[in-house]
């Protein structure tokens, strides 16, 4: 992926550090189309910490020994190191990549102007409108105050730990979050959420993983206009991405964590449906192929 040079998107709000980016449009309440909702998300320390990213638990106290963490705001550093910029530089690109092709989408295939998310930037925790974010919560996006939470050193998870290396597994995370907001603009999630709080666990868990399932290929859509639009797209990297998709799905966690995989339990999708759905969303190129809603086997 061809990053670096490129334009930043100034919707990012960092809170590493005092001397860290603040500017960019801060977003509003709730969701254009009406209605917020719940967050859609995530034994040794590598799978408490893989469990909670993927299942949206908050592990936290497990992994500080047992002591609840309650801190609201993100622990400061005196200052960012030259990783930490980079990674900073990187998700501000993507991100910026990501307003740009929506854009273009929205207009074509919606016939209305995208509104940009933005991207909250942050080291171990911080406040969210749906709650405490946390290293153990991973990348999510909030639809009550229409902004998407990351703390970068989950990239190093991401390709140490999971084994989904590479600049385009990166940033196959920031499309597939981003993609909760296009779900968010587009009155999708509102509406999900809603039935989610209305119907029992395994239900609820069921249309999770639709949900997550169309963000997949909301992102392979992303990815398709990207390589179009932008030119940015090097060989290798939608098979980065797919490989991303795959190492992350509910059944291939459950199993690195030394569990046996429990469907009824699963909220994001195996990793063949999620990479299937990813791919199916590169392929067409067009939203009205990721209707995991009306499809009879996903």
């Amino acid at each position: 992926m061809q990053w670096r040079g490129r334009r930043q998107s100034r919707n990012i709000e960092d809170r590493r550090s005092a001397g860290g980016m603040s500017g960019g449009r801060m977003s509003g309440g709730g969701s254009r189309r009406g209605g917020a909702g719940l967050p859609i998300g995530g034994v040794g320390l590598v799978a408490v910490v893989v469990i909670g990213y993927f299942f949206g638990i908050d592990l936290t106290p497990l992994l500080d020994g047992g002591t609840s963490t309650s801190t609201s705001t993100a622990s400061r550093p005196a200052a960012l190191s030259a990783e930490d910029k980079e990674m900073g530089d990187f998700v501000a690109v993507t991100l910026g990549d990501t307003e740009q092709v929506w854009d273009g989408i929205f207009r074509a295939q919606v016939g209305e102007a995208y509104r940009p998310v933005t991207l909250v930037l942050y080291s171990g925790v911080t406040r969210s409108s749906c709650g405490n974010a946390s290293g153990a919560t991973g990348p999510f996006y909030c639809p009550v105050d229409q902004k998407v939470y990351l703390d970068t050193a989950f990239f190093r998870t991401l390709s140490g730990q999971l084994g989904a290396k590479g600049d385009f597994a990166a940033a196959y995370v920031v499309a597939h979050e981003v993609a909760h907001h296009v779900q968010d603009e587009l009155g999708i999630l509102s509406k999900v959420n809603a039935e989610r709080a209305r119907v029992g666990e395994a239900a609820s868990n069921a249309l999770s993983v639709r949900i997550e399932l169309q963000a997949d290929c909301f992102s392979g859509v992303w990815a398709k206009a990207a390589g179009q639009m932008l030119g940015s797209i090097e060989p290798g990297d939608i098979a980065e991405a797919s490989g991303a998709a795959r190492r992350i799905g509910d059944d291939t966690l459950q199993r690195n964590a030394g569990r046996v995989p429990m469907p009824e339990s699963f909220t994001h999708g195996t990793s063949a449906q999620r990479e299937s759905w990813f791919t199916k969303g590169y392929r067409s190129g067009r939203l009205d192929s990721c209707d995991t809603f009306a499809a009879r086997k996903i």
